[in-house]
């Protein structure tokens, strides 16, 4: 008889993947987009990710839904219509992993594929009302196909409903693929298991206020940081107003810009070798086009400044660390979720003024992505009108146990099990 494995930690639990990045041969891929879901495009090799998923026992019922190729904050597309907030239906679920923050929330699984290249998985999570953790720089694998996404921004995981299900999670997806071009530092020990454990006393700094560049954060947004930084006062941790210096450099959106947009212009190439035929305006939503016409206008020497910009801002942060605080907390996002159209182009606008409203609804969530560090989102406010904000909590790079044993910490003493949307399964 044959040996039998024993089953993975999710072994039978429903699952989600998300239609970007990861992938199972054989298994439809549309990239939230009309022309691929028209044409009924096929992977045709499965991803690292998605291999250890189902080896982890996962059982995938479908997939998650997507803003069109990716580079947005709004799932709604032509290809599958707008997904809508369990919280409330007039509201957006944010993205790129929109598709997986609505399913968690609504309970239709309790577990679903999210990457996180600018704020993906924190994103949703926010607007949700659920836990989104982006791993450090190198933690998981974009194999076999990639190296990495956006030149090292992004990184895959999970949406869930608990910090306990997210180092789960991240125990599955993490780790060194072979042909990996470079790997986060192996834990010690699970991160499940880290999850379990005290964080002892933590020196922690917090910003409840906007970048300097930034037009400012709703006031929910501000109460959201102030009460966490209060209960991690009362639970014996030294919290007090800082944060790192580079978070107010305006400079981060050009270098950042030339990296997506570069990234859209290749994400072109790839889809009309797929289609067999080109890719034209009236092919995509006008940001996309946008970002793929602006990328093809991309010099070599831009792309390699702006990588080196990404240099220049990681060391900046990761001098915030080493002088002696353990974690960053700010809020996930500047405002709860807005409607649904809010990042549409309206009459006699630019494209170019959908990236601002996108930059000025999420301008915490992007540094990280730039900087490698891990961080997660966590549910620990609600607005009068019932909406979910996230708090976001940032270790340093590497630091993944850390920053579950706080969440932990935080999550037993102002628990959000028993919250639930108006729209549940």
């Amino acid at each position: 008889m044959g040996q039998k494995h024993p089953p993975g930690i999710f072994h039978g639990v429903p699952f989600l993947l998300k239609d970007l990045s990861e992938m199972v041969t054989g298994e439809p891929i549309s990239w939230g987009w009309k022309p691929f879901k028209d044409a009924r495009v096929t992977a045709r090799s499965t991803s690292n990710v998605a291999a250890k998923f189902r080896g982890a026992g996962l059982i995938a019922i479908g997939q998650t839904t997507v803003p069109e190729w990716g580079p947005s904050i709004a799932t709604e597309t032509r290809a599958w219509g707008p997904t809508r907030n369990p919280w409330n239906l007039e509201r957006g679920v944010g993205g790129s992993s929109g598709g997986a923050g609505a399913s968690v929330a609504s309970g239709i699984v309790p577990i679903a594929h999210g990457n996180d290249a600018g704020g993906s998985i924190r994103i949703p999570a926010s607007f949700c009302g659920i836990v989104g953790l982006k791993p450090s720089r190198g933690r998981t694998s974009f194999g076999p196909l990639h190296a990495d996404i956006w030149h090292g921004m992004g990184e895959e995981g999970a949406l869930v409903r608990s910090v306990r299900d997210a180092a789960a999670a991240l125990d599955v997806v993490g780790g060194y693929m072979p042909g990996d071009p470079y790997t986060a530092p192996a834990p010690p020990r699970p991160f499940r298991d880290e999850a379990a454990l005290p964080p002892g006393p933590l020196r922690i700094g917090f910003m409840d206020r906007a970048p300097s560049f930034h037009p400012g954060i709703d006031a929910d947004c501000v109460a959201a940081v102030r009460n966490c930084a209060k209960l991690m006062e009362s639970i014996g941790h030294k919290v007090e107003q800082n944060h790192p210096a580079a978070l107010d450099d305006d400079r981060i959106g050009d270098p950042v810009g030339i990296l997506i947009a570069s990234g859209e212009a290749a994400h072109a190439v790839d889809a009309e070798r797929i289609l067999g035929r080109s890719v034209v305006a009236e092919d995509l939503d006008p940001w996309t086009w946008f970002l793929v016409e602006t990328g093809r206008q991309v010099s070599a020497v831009q792309l390699i400044l702006a990588r080196e910009w990404i240099n220049e801002f990681s060391r900046a942060t990761a001098r915030w660390w080493s002088g002696g605080f353990d974690i960053l907390v700010t809020s996930t996002l500047a405002t709860p979720a807005p409607p649904l159209g809010f990042f549409k182009l309206g009459p006699g606008e630019h494209p170019a003024d959908i990236g601002r409203r996108m930059a000025n609804v999420s301008p915490f969530t992007i540094p990280w992505n730039v900087a490698g560090n891990p961080a997660i989102s966590l549910p620990l406010h609600m607005t009068p009108e019932g909406l979910p904000v996230g708090v976001q909590l940032v270790a340093a790079y590497g630091r993944e146990d850390l920053l579950l044993r706080l969440a932990a910490q935080i999550e037993q003493a102002a628990p959000w099990s028993n919250r639930r949307p108006r729209i549940h399964a």
